[in-house]
Parts: structure tokens; C-alpha cells; sequence
């Protein structure tokens, strides 16, 4: 069905909301107290009487002074208002996130609806129609609200062109509640605007109805706008009237009235468990327990565990100083910090938090941050605050958590948004769900805090923290020089203590950028040693070559578990920890909830040579710059996926890009053998060109040897070549095309597919786009195959030209999505599920559910280095049963489409 009659079914079926859509609405509110309007009884009650389907659908957004300054969206659908509070407002920005609390259904009057709530009610504050005209939604406005993905147009004063509302979080269908969580994404479009140009939100601040703003309401006192105009014009036009007057009065009442205090809400001595006191010089921070799983009950709250370094901000006569968890004076290392929050917090505080660099992604790098340490260029750091223990003269560390966060909430209030300053938020309740989510996506994992405990100093069972791979410290006990550069560190000698022993643990040999392995070199030069400073004697092996180290220096390691000696398995270097003293380096329990998948994987790397016998020359040699991984780190992550990768790649006919000297140095294309491949590595003959490919880990592992660096398998297998057993549409963004798009087409081809009779799955790239992969029994041959990918890629091209091409030219991809079919013939090859790319990042080619797609994963927001992490929190594969699905491939919707169409001439 073509889109359009799609939007125009959906709007003359309207879906059955519940036995009163509008229960919820009414439960919040006292309607003899507050002016907003009760609604009419009808609405979404099944069995009513249905009215006709408005010929266009109405929406508004107001802006709501309540406690939080926010922009309520609302959209007619079903005889209701559907709800959310946009916390910053919406962005004109093409894929700038703006998070939008789903909240409950409104009754349409509310449409008009601006005056004054009173305080103390349910949203108590001014509120006014900031812009107001109709919306017009893209398929089936409540198929997407089940999905969580809402596409739509607008036509405001203010808003117009395309938008999307995605919701965050796994899961398919709508749940009961509200409140869950949504992003608000403006569409590259007429309407949009550039980053650097000027904010709608500043641009405009009155009502398009009144033409009021938040200050006239309350100068006014108007209890309700639209009642107030009514009863004194009813035929007047409410957008004629003009504001001199009311903003006359607004700078009278300012002169007369002083402005209320917004910190009168923030009296800590208010608090049960607070109590007068001085403003302590230092608090000796709450320390969590590791834990292997998360607690659950709505005792607990649940954040983010953050990658950085903790960090106790002291405000006293607006000045800020940070310590460490030590009681360390940092200020002078995050001056633009200290800054911020003496700028934010004007009386006195200590409060407890996170400083943090973030990627792209918005996930937190501890390498980043030890950069921006390295460099004195400290004005990315972001400081996320979680806990505050002392206010203006008030000891706050004997009240609950909970009353800690309500009032840290209150004090960050008017912290600029996206700022160098944030709140930490937190989820309540199931936290295995929110670990599992937060190592799926790449996170380090979660701290659960008991919501009515006091703060105590040290090590408690109040916090725990489940991480999503075993990460700690060790101590630096010697180095092994680099074999191919001078005055650098190859690999590292670690250590822990076992009360006041120091044990070995073995060695790490990835995760040192070339800048790190260099001051490395140097700063463990200056602690050398002429013994190992361990208490009992090591191994000859072990030993061999290495430059020892008095046990002065922290270094933080990520590691996949231990081996059966009690030594480092798949380790990696994350930097050295300056906060941290030697003495507390002791071995903690790996995470234990893994997949029976990630413990088969386990298993066998620990039984066995990891390598399969290939042996690794220069293993330090750097192959991802900015993330240090070396040959070896290739090699331990290749090994840990093994199980994931080699049915993708195995027995198929492969092209490989190799960068023997790293992704920054030059990388070549290879299809053919090459002299000295390991026999693990076969090298068969295909019609008449000898090809390359493998069979199992031995043959993986040879290819890392030779520096290879991405792995692109044919779409069928060496024991039937000439005939697909899967196709793949390549989704590859245009210029000014955002990846929400991209994430629409892919839904898109698969509905296409499905249309079909084709099942279909999902993967990132590693790049800029989407691969949708459909798996074949393999009957058809590649004529055929690629037949019906260029028809499919043409019709979409002709029903949407607007966002779809099928033209290889690339002036014809700007703005829209090209459909590239051309992986489909003979001989064409797609990068593979899991392998990596040779670009910046190290990034890793991604199978994903369906239900995963959405605006917090980006085609390269999986690396080397997190998705052993998420494979081991998965619950299910998300491409199980690919190749148990038996379908065959339908007649090509065209057969004029067998070549791309190029330029003319």
C-alpha cells in the first residue's frame, strides 16, 4: 500500500485506547483547584460513539514553567492528546536528541489550554501555547507507538517539515505506564537548521494564541488564559492581542514584588537525618562492592557506572575545589570545571561525582580523559554528579539517598543543558535489566545505591557496582621494551597484592597508543629496579626480557577473565591511575552472568592455544592508533568471537583489506593468495581465479598475522558459488542524510521483504550505513538474485524519490539514501558480521534485533573493544536461526534494472 493511503487508513481507523483514555489525566488532578480543562467523558471510552476522524489532526506545544522549566508536545490521535514533556525543548538541528518523557493522555481542550497551575499542584507553574497547527503521521500512528518509533510532519507557526519520536529502550511493545523515556529528532529538511544557527527556543518566547510569555501570566496572575478572554470578548480573536500592556504591568510587578527565591525549594534542614555543621574540608568517599548481579527492588536505584576519575567538588565563597578520592587537590587540572560549578552552586556544597570525556557515542573514555589530562586541555571534561552531602551550612550525609538526589536535583536545576555539569540520573528498581541494556550498548556498567541509606564513608554493601567486564587496577612491576620501536613499552609486568605480597599475574601487551607506550617507558624508567619486586621467584619464560619497576605506579586493565594459573587472559591497557595507591591492587571476581555462548567461547580459549598454533610476529605492533590496539589485541579479540565470526565467514570466498602496518599507514585490497599463508588458509580455484578462504580459527588467525584488518565474504559458499545464499541491500547515507534516516530505510527494505514472503535481519557497518542481510535457500542463480535486489532498490527510488535512489552517481545520492544492490553479483562481496575496519575507532560491523535499532546506535558504535562485552550480556543472538530459515527468492519486481545507471556520458 503506498504511503499515502497508509497515512489516510490511519486516520479514519482510530485505535481503541483503553476503557478512559483519559483516567490517568484526571486521577493527577484536583479540578477544584487547578483551571486546566477536565475533558469530555467520551473520550477513548470503548463503546462510545465514535465521531468522524478530524480531516487533519491538531497538535500544540506548550511551554511549561513548572519545576523544571520544559516544552510539552502534544498530538491529536483517538480523540485524545498524546503527551510528552520535551526537557530542552525541540531542536531544529537534523539529529539532535531532545529527551521526551511520555506522559499521560490529555483531553483535547487542552489544545487552547494556558494560564496558571498552582503551585503545589500537579505540574504547578505558568504555562502558555508556544506553537500550535497540525501534524500528519507517516504509516500507522498507533502501529509506531507500539514499535516505539513515531515518524511524522508538522505544520506549526513555529515547528514544521519532518520528526521522529523513537523511544528508547529494548522491547517492541508499549507498555502500560507511563513516563518511559523518548527522543525528539528534527529531520534534515526545508525546515531544518544548521548547528551554529540561532535556537527557535531563544528566538521565540510568547504564545501564538495570546501573544503572552511565561513572565506575563504570572505578573498577571491570569488563571486561565483562554476562560479570561472568552468571558470578556467571546468573539474576539485571541491571536490579535499584543503584549505592551501586559509586559508594562510585568515591570511594575517586578519593582514592587521581588522575584520569588528558586532556592527557597532547597532548604536542607528540612530534611530527615540532616543536621546543622561546618563545611567540611574533605568527605571521605562511599566506596561500592562488587557484585556479579544487580539487586533488584524498588529499594535500589541504578545509574551509570562511569569511566573516569571520582571527584569531590568543595563550593565555598563562590569558588570550587576538586579533590580526589585521595583528597587530592585536581582544581588546577579541570579548571574549566571548577568554573562551571562555582558558576552553578552560589552558596556552599560539597557534592560527590564523575569527570568524564565522552566519544560520539556519549559513552565516557578513560583514555580520552587521560589525554585531555596529558595535553592541559581539560575543557571537554564533563562532571556528572550523583551524590550531595553538604549544603549551605547543613551536613547532609546522615539523610537518605533519596532525599540527596531530590535536593542535588533542585540545585542543578539551572545547569545549562548538555552542559560541563550534569545530573546523574537514575532508574529505580530491576537492575539486571538496566546492566544488561548498558553492556549491550557499551557501557562500563551500573552502581545500585540503597535509596534510604546515609552516606557512609568507605567500603559498604549500601553501593554496589556490576560491571559489564572485569576491569581493575594492577600494579606496574616491570615492562618488556617494544620490538620495533625505540624507548617504548612492548607489554607491561602486572601484579596484585595478596595482603603484603605482590603476586604476579602476568603480562599485557595492547591498549598503548604510541604516545602512551612512550610515557610509559619514561615513567617506569624512573621507579626502575634491578630485582622483580615480587614475593615469590617467576618462571624463566616469564621473566625474560623485562625491565622491573619498584611498585610504585596504577595502571587500569580491562580482562576477560583469568586462566587456570591465576593469570591476565585477554587483557588490555586503559591508562594509569594517578588516584589510585598501589596497595589496594587486589584481584577481584570477574562478572559471572555470561551466556552459555560467551562461556563455550571462554572455555575453549582457556583449553587451548587461543592463537591455534599461528604464531604472531611484532604482536606490539600498533594497528589502531587511537585506541592502541596492536596485533596481539586483534588476535585476543578475534579469539574471543571466533564462534560468532566463523559462520559468517567460513567457507565462503573472501576479500580481505590488509594494513600490515596499521589502519593509519597504507592498507591494500586482496581476493588472491599471496606467498607464505599458513595451509590453514585455503586458496581454491573458482571458475578461472584462484581465491582465498577458511575454514576455521587456525585460518582466522593466520589472517591476522598477515595484518588483515577487514574480511568481506561473497554472498554464497564455496560448495555452491554460482547460486546466492543470502543478499544484502547496503543503505548508504547521501550527503545532509542523518541516521535516523537511514534507520527508517532499513525498516523500510524489511518491510519491502516482508511484503515478499522474506524474512530479513540487521546489521551496523563499521561506516556510515545499514546492511539489511536476507538469508536463501540457494536456487536461484546471480543474474537472478541481483535482478530482483536492483528491482526492489528501483521501486523504492520511484515511490519515494525524495528519499531513495538507486543511481550510482554520486550527485545524485545528496539529501537521499542510495539503495546499493550491487553486493548481490557475482563475485560482489559486504563486509561480514563482526568483522572489524580498518578506520578510526577500530569500529566492528554489528548484527543487531531488530528492536534495537534507534537513535542511540550509530553504524560505528560498536569497536573491538566492547563487543566482547556485549556478546557476553546478550540474552539472544540476535541473528539466531539464520540459516535455519528455508526461503527461496520471488520473481524480480523488474528485470530493467540488471546494471546501476551511471551519469551521462
Amino acid at each position: 500500500m503506498p504511503r499515502r493511503a497508509t497515512k489516510q487508513a490511519a486516520a479514519s481507523a482510530p485505535a481503541e485506547r483503553g476503557a478512559d483514555a483519559l483516567a490517568r489525566y484526571r486521577e493527577k488532578r484536583d479540578f477544584a483547584a487547578t483551571p486546566e480543562p477536565r475533558g469530555r467523558g467520551a473520550a477513548g471510552r470503548r463503546g462510545a460513539p465514535k465521531k468522524p476522524a478530524p480531516a487533519r489532526l491538531r497538535f500544540c506545544v506548550q511551554k511549561h514553567a513548572a519545576r523544571r522549566l520544559h516544552y510539552d508536545l502534544r498530538l491529536e490521535l483517538d480523540g485524545v492528546l498524546l503527551s510528552w514533556a520535551v526537557t530542552r525543548g525541540p531542536s531544529l538541528v537534523p539529529g539532535e536528541k531532545r529527551l521526551a518523557v511520555h506522559t499521560e493522555d490529555h483531553p483535547l481542550d487542552y489544545l487552547t489550554f494556558e494560564g496558571l497551575i498552582p503551585e503545589g499542584s500537579y505540574g504547578g507553574g505558568a504555562m502558555i501555547v508556544w506553537d500550535e497547527g497540525t501534524w500528519e503521521p507517516e504509516g500507522d500512528p498507533a502501529e509506531g507507538m507500539r514499535r516505539g518509533r513515531l515518524t511524522f510532519r508538522l505544520e506549526g507557526e513555529r515547528l514544521a517539515g519532518r520528526w521522529h519520536l523513537v523511544r528508547t529502550g529494548a522491547g517492541k511493545e508499549r507498555r502500560a505506564s507511563t513516563k518511559e523515556n523518548w527522543l525528539l529528532l528534527k529531520s534534515d529538511d526545508e525546515a531544518a537548521r544548521a548547528a551554529g544557527d540561532a535556537d527557535i527556543l531563544a528566538e521565540a518566547d510568547t504564545s501564538v494564541r495570546s501573544g503572552r510569555t511565561i513572565e506575563d501570566l504570572k505578573s498577571e496572575g491570569v488563571r486561565r488564559a483562554d476562560w479570561d478572554e472568552k468571558q470578556a470578548d467571546p468573539k474576539a480573536k485571541p491571536s490579535a492581542r499584543t503584549t505592551s500592556s501586559t509586559k508594562a504591568k510585568a515591570a511594575r510587578a517586578a519593582k514592587e514584588k521581588p522575584a520569588a527565591d528558586p532556592r527557597a525549594a532547597l532548604d536542607p534542614a528540612t530534611v530527615t537525618g540532616a543536621k546543622r555543621g561546618k563545611l567540611p574540608p574533605f568527605v571521605e568517599p562511599c566506596l561500592a562492592t562488587l557484585s556479579e548481579v544487580a539487586p533488584t527492588g524498588e529499594a535500589w536505584l541504578h545509574e551509570i557506572k562511569f569511566d573516569g576519575y571520582r571527584i569531590q567538588a568543595r563550593i565555598a565563597n563562590g569558588r570550587a575545589t576538586l579533590l580526589t578520592r585521595k583528597g587530592l587537590d585536581w582544581t588546577s587540572k579541570f579548571e574549566p570545571l571548577a568554573h562551571a560549578l562555582s558558576q552553578i552552586v552560589p552558596g556552599s556544597a560539597v557534592v560527590d561525582g564523575e569527570a568524564v570525556v565522552e566519544d560520539t557515542r556519549g559513552v565516557s573514555d578513560f583514555g580520552a580523559l587521560q589525554a585531555a589530562l596529558k595535553a592541559g586541555d581539560t575543557g571537554c571534561v564533563v562532571y556528572h554528579a550523583f551524590d550531595l552531602l553538604h549544603l549551605d551550612g547543613v551536613d547532609l550525609t546522615g539523610a537518605p539517598l533519596a532525599e540527596r538526589k531530590r535536593l542535588l536535583a533542585l540545585l542543578l536545576d539551572d545547569a545549562p543543558a548538555g552542559g560541563a555539569v550534569r545530573l546523574s540520573e537514575h532508574i529505580p528498581g530491576n537492575g539486571e535489566a538496566m546492566k544488561r541494556h548498558a553492556c549491550r550498548i557499551g557501557l562500563e556498567g551500573i552502581v545500585s545505591k540503597r535509596a534510604d541509606r546515609p552516606y557512609r564513608s568507605g567500603r559498604g554493601e549500601d553501593w554496589r557496582k556490576t560491571k559489564c567486564s572485569a576491569r581493575q587496577e594492577f600494579v606496574i612491576a616491570g615492562y618488556v621494551p617494544a620490538t620495533n620501536r625505540r624507548k617504548a613499552v612492548g607489554s607491561l609486568v602486572l601484579g596484585v597484592y595478596e595482603g603484603t605480597d605482590l603476586v604476579h599475574v602476568g603480562r599485557v601487551g595492547t591498549g598503548f597508543t604510541e604516545a602512551d607506550a612512550k610515557a610509559l617507558h619514561d615513567a617506569i624508567e624512573a621507579v626502575h629496579a634491578d630485582a622483580p619486586p615480587f614475593a615469590a621467584p617467576l618462571p624463566r619464560a616469564a621473566a625474560a626480557k623485562v625491565r622491573w619497576a619498584r611498585p610504585a605506579l596504577v595502571a587500569e586493565i580491562e580482562l576477560r577473565g583469568w586462566t587456570a594459573d591465576g593469570l591476565l587472559r585477554h587483557a588490555s591497557y586503559k591508562g594509569l591511575r594517578e588516584d589510585k595507591d598501589p596497595r589496594e591492587a587486589t584481584r577481584e571476581a570477574p562478572p559471572a552472568d555470561e551466556t552459555s555462548a560467551a562461556k563455550k567461547t571462554r572455555a575453549r580459549t582457556v583449553a587451548q592455544d587461543p592463537y591455534a598454533g599461528i604464531r604472531l610476529t611484532s604482536p606490539d605492533r600498533v594497528l589502531w592508533e587511537g585506541q592502541g590496539i596492536t596485533k596481539q589485541g586483534l588476535a585476543d579479540y578475534c579469539a574471543e568471537i571466533a564462534d560468532w565470526i566463523l559462520p559468517q565467514i567460513a567457507n565462503r570466498p573472501l576479500a580481505l583489506i590488509r594494513c600490515p602496518a596499521g589502519s593509519q599507514k597504507e592498507c591494500f585490497f586482496a581476493k588472491h593468495p599471496w606467498a607464505g599463508l599458513d595451509e590453514a588458509v585455503l586458496t581454491p580455484t573458482i571458475g578461472d581465479d584462484a581465491i582465498v578462504a577458511i575454514r576455521d580459527l587456525r585460518g582466522l588467525m593466520s589472517l591476522v598475522q598477515f595484518g588483515t584488518l577487514e574480511i568481506h565474504p561473497w554472498g554464497s559458499t564455496l560448495d555452491d558459488p554460482e547460486r546466492p545464499d543470502r543478499l544484502v541491500f547496503d543503505l548508504d547515507p547521501g550527503e545532509g542524510v542523518g541516521f535516523p534516516e537511514i534507520v527508517d530505510a532499513a525498516r523500510t527494505v524489511r518491510e519491502r521483504l516482508a511484503a515478499d514472503g522474506l524474512e530479513s535481519v540487521v546489521k551496523t557497518t563499521g561506516g556510515k550505513g545499514l546492511h539489511v542481510v536476507v538469508p536463501l535457500v540457494p536456487k536461484a542463480g546471480w543474474d537472478e538474485a541481483k535482478a530482483y535486489a536492483a528491482g526492489l532498490a528501483a521501486a523504492m527510488a520511484k515511490d519515494e524519490p525524495a528519499r531513495f535512489t538507486d543511481t550510482l552517481a554520486k550527485k545524485a545520492r545528496t539529501g537521499r539514501i542510495f539503495v546499493d544492490y550491487l553486493r548481490n553479483g557475482r563475485g560482489a562481496t559486504a563486509v561480514a558480521a563482526y568483522s572489524t575496519r580498518a578506520r578510526p575507532g577500530a569500529p566492528v560491523a554489528t548484527p543487531l534485533a531488530w528492536e534495537e535499532l534507534g537513535p542511540e546506535i550509530a553504524p560505528d558504535h560498536y569497536s573491538v573493544t566492547d563487543i566482547p562485552i556485549r556478546l557476553a550480556h546478550l540474552t539472544r543472538d540476535p541473528w539466531a536461526g539464520l540459516d535455519a530459515v528455508k526461503q527461496t527468492l520471488p520473481k524480480a519486481k523488474t528485470s530493467s534494472k540488471a546494471k546501476p545507471r551511471r551519469k551521462p556520458g
